[in-house]
């Protein structure tokens, strides 16, 4: 069974790009409540624990570095089926390839800066989620 939990970033090139506002408002339009969310920058430790499954791929560094070279919005949102919805709002992660409507369509630059996350399971939406917000912080 789909959960109603999905975890979301902005990541630092969107928000360089003052696209925070924009996104958000693509968010709420495609019916995602936001539970929690925060504008914050991730440190070193953060983005390696949150990306370690990525470790040992040659992009791992790269990928650190590019996260924590600017704030972040984090939140997690919900909504019926929440992972699969979100991941088809934001599109495919080379903007190239992404539907038109999407975020990674309208904002995404590359394959690298592509100025979204979404959480790939309800597993892993619950993993990020609490690695960014405590029980306190949701609503």
């Amino acid at each position: 069974m789909a959960g109603n939990i999905t975890f979301t970033m902005i990541k630092p090139d969107a928000v360089a790009k003052n696209n925070i506002g924009p996104i958000l408002s693509m968010i709420n339009k495609a019916g995602f409540k936001i539970k929690a969310m925060k504008y914050t920058q991730m440190s070193k430790a953060q983005a390696e624990t949150f990306y370690g499954v990525h470790s040992e791929r040659p992009f791992f560094g790269e990928l650190v570095q590019f996260m924590t070279s600017g704030p972040i919005v984090a939140a997690i949102l919900e909504k019926d089926n929440a992972v699969e919805d979100f991941r088809k709002l934001i599109g495919a992660t080379d903007p190239s390839k992404a539907d038109e409507g999407t975020i990674r369509k309208a904002f995404a630059e590359s394959i690298q800066n592509n100025a979204v996350h979404g959480s790939d399971s309800d597993e892993n939406a619950q993993i990020e989620g609490g690695l960014h917000f405590s029980f306190y912080e949701r609503f």
